[in-house]
């Protein structure tokens, strides 16, 4: 089991504080390697393993547990020996229904140190917000980084470039580290992975009957990432090919995408009129690796997989981000967190002066002081362009930012 020190440093201030950490994120991203590195780190620290106890509702063993009640009579059964602190571990925790009233009950007792990972975003925020306000802090763990990758990858990893190329293809599900590298075998893993949390988490949970529109809609989405689109206009798409298909079933299935976080949806916030923007978002895939697994693999594809690829950085790294809107211009990114804006513009190449016009003008038309930024796979040397900086992909996603500014 590799160690991902990042998804640590998020959890570590809140070890042993009054609030459940809950972490979240698609199936298969390393939620339960994280809960077992957690349960070694506090054995190792002299915890007592009678104090610990680790439910992973993928299991048969745990299948008994189906309800709240289930749940609350075997952790206390489990935990009765002694008033010494407790550390409770959680995973999958979405299957066992009404999951939040034990958690509440165990939480209310202050003596139990509570971790629970999910991978449904809609059950977490109605379920945390309804019992659980401000008791709890929410962590989201996405793929693997192409640091990640390369800490994974290990003695096998080779030039960064050529590193670089298969994180492009085979995205970050850290499962594909334990297979050769080969196109037919990680898609195959990968198209597994994918079919496992359409059938359980989307057509089961919400009871599609025609899974096939739902594969065509997925697609559309897919294969039109950092595009900006419309439920309306996928509606369209999939009625020209003589399949009727309301707008709000699209926006539906597409809502059930994101819960599973398959996708996630980009926001268009206009940056002259200073408001968020209801119609025409992106969305972005949650793993290059799974859209490869479904469409298969396009080098042509390059721009929208680096597009992707950033948008998917910022979020790790803490950042709301949005796409930007300036009169008739588009900004790729407008990425906040707290007092802190910065503009990004994510290209290929800046090849020739056309490019470089199409990706500076927008930056140079946004009359604020905030940091913008030129992202490229071009060999970057640092440097600016009025103000703008221009800093190579693969820098921005193995370093922190203040390094690539410099």
């Amino acid at each position: 089991m590799v160690e991902r020190i990042e998804i640590y440093e998020k959890i570590a201030p809140y070890i042993d504080k009054p609030v459940i950490k809950v972490i979240s994120g698609i199936r298969r991203c390393g939620k339960s390697t994280l809960m077992k590195l957690l349960i070694k780190r506090f054995v190792n620290k002299g915890i007592s393993e009678k104090n610990i106890l680790y439910i992973n509702k993928e299991l048969l063993e745990f299948e008994f547990i189906e309800d709240y009640s289930a749940l609350h009579l075997y952790v206390k059964d489990k935990f009765s020996v002694n008033s010494e602190k407790k550390y409770l571990f959680i995973d999958e925790i979405q299957e066992i229904k009404d999951w939040e009233k034990a958690i509440n009950s165990f939480l209310a007792e202050g003596i139990i140190d509570i971790y629970i990972t999910g991978s449904n975003s809609r059950m977490f925020s109605s379920e945390l917000a309804t019992y659980l306000t401000g008791r709890y802090v929410l962590i989201s763990m996405y793929p693997l980084s192409f640091k990640e990758f390369l800490i994974f990858r290990g003695e096998k990893a080779s030039l960064i470039e050529d590193e670089f190329q298969l994180y492009l293809k085979f995205g970050g599900l850290p499962g594909v580290h334990d297979l050769p590298l080969v196109d037919e075998i990680i898609f195959q893993y990968i198209n597994s992975i994918y079919n496992t949390i359409v059938l359980k988490d989307i057509v089961a949970r919400h009871a599609i009957r025609d899974v096939n529109i739902f594969e065509r809609i997925t697609s559309f989405v897919f294969d039109n990432i950092a595009n900006i689109t419309s439920a309306k206009r996928i509606s369209d798409y999939i009625k020209s090919q003589n399949i009727k298909v309301s707008v709000d079933t699209v926006q539906n299935y597409i809502s059930f995408l994101q819960e599973a976080f398959i996708v996630f949806k980009a926001q268009r916030y206009d940056i002259k009129g200073k408001k968020h923007l209801e119609i025409y978002e992106k969305y972005y895939a949650s793993d290059s690796g799974i859209r490869h697994s479904v469409l298969g693999y396009r080098y042509d594809d390059i721009s929208m997989l680096l597009e992707n690829i950033v948008y998917l950085e910022l979020l790790r790294r803490g950042y709301q981000v949005t796409i930007g809107k300036l009169d008739n211009y588009e900004v790729d990114f407008i990425a906040q967190k707290n007092d802190e804006k910065i503009y990004f513009q994510v290209t290929y190449l800046l090849s020739g002066k056309d490019t470089v016009e199409r990706e500076f003008r927008p930056l140079l038309k946004i009359n604020d002081n905030y940091q913008k930024i030129v992202l490229s796979m071009d060999k970057i040397w640092g440097g600016d362009k009025n103000g703008i900086k221009r800093i190579n992909i693969i820098d921005f996603l193995l370093n922190p930012l203040n390094e690539n500014l410099r």
